[in-house]
C-alpha cells in the first residue's frame, strides 16, 4: 500500500502579502519614473507629487541621491519590486524554494531596506523634502524585509537548529511590532527635523 506524501500547506497569506506590497512598490516606482521622464522632457513640468514646499519630489529626483548608481533610482525600484510579486505568485502556485534561494531573496530585501533607510536619512537631513511616492516605497519595503526575514527561519524555509527556530518563531510573532517601530522612528525623526505635521495641517 502506497501513501501520498503530506505537503505543507501553501502560505497563501504570506504570498498575497508579498504580491500586494510588491505591486504597490512597483506602481510607486513607475509613477516616479513617469514623472522623472516628464521632467526630463520639459524642465518646467510640475510633477504630480509636488504638493508643497516640504512634500515634493522634484528636488529629490534631481539630486545625486535620486540617481545613486548613476541612473534614476526609479529604475531600481521597477526592477526590484518584480521579485516579491514573482515570489508571491510562485508560492500561490505551490512552489517550494531551496534554502539558497531564500538567502538570496532575503539578501536582496536587505539591500533594499538599507537603500530606503539611507534615502530616508538623506531626504530628512540633507534634502529637507519628503517625496510622497518615495514614502510609499519606504512603507512597503520595511514590512517586506522584516516579515520575510523573520518568517523564513521561523517556518523552516531556512533550516536552523530547533532552539534557533524557536527563537525566530517567538520574534516572528512580534514582526509587525518591529515594522511599526520602524514607521514610528522615521515619522518621529521627520517631525523633529522638518515639522511635517505643521505642514500637513495648513
Amino acid at each position: 500500500m502506497t501513501t501520498t506524501p503530506v505537503r505543507a500547506p501553501r502560505p497563501i497569506g504570506f504570498a498575497v502579502f508579498t504580491i500586494v506590497l510588491g505591486a504597490i512598490g512597483w506602481f510607486a516606482s513607475f509613477e516616479l519614473l513617469n514623472e522623472y521622464l516628464h521632467k526630463l522632457k520639459n524642465p518646467d513640468y510640475v510633477p504630480n507629487c509636488n504638493i508643497s514646499v516640504l512634500v515634493s519630489c522634484s528636488d529629490n529626483m534631481g539630486s545625486w541621491q535620486g540617481s545613486v548608481l548613476g541612473f534614476s533610482n526609479t529604475i531600481i525600484g521597477i526592477s526590484a519590486f518584480v521579485a516579491p510579486i514573482a515570489v508571491g505568485v510562485a508560492l500561490l502556485a505551490g512552489a517550494r524554494f531551496s534554502r539558497w534561494f531564500w538567502w538570496l531573496y532575503q539578501g536582496g530585501l536587505f539591500l533594499g531596506f538599507c537603500l530606503i533607510s539611507w534615502l530616508a536619512f538623506q531626504s530628512v537631513f540633507v534634502l529637507g523634502r519628503l517625496c510622497p511616492w518615495c514614502m510609499v516605497i519606504w512603507t512597503v519595503t520595511i514590512p517586506l524585509f522584516w516579515i520575510t526575514f523573520l518568517r523564513a527561519p521561523a517556518v523552516g524555509d531556512v533550516p536552523l537548529s530547533e532552539p534557533a527556530q524557536r527563537r525566530f518563531r517567538a520574534v516572528y510573532s512580534w514582526g509587525w511590532v518591529i515594522v511599526l517601530l520602524c514607521y514610528v522612528v522615521i515619522a518621529a525623526v521627520a517631525q523633529f527635523q522638518l515639522d511635517w505635521l505643521a505642514e500637513f495641517s495648513r
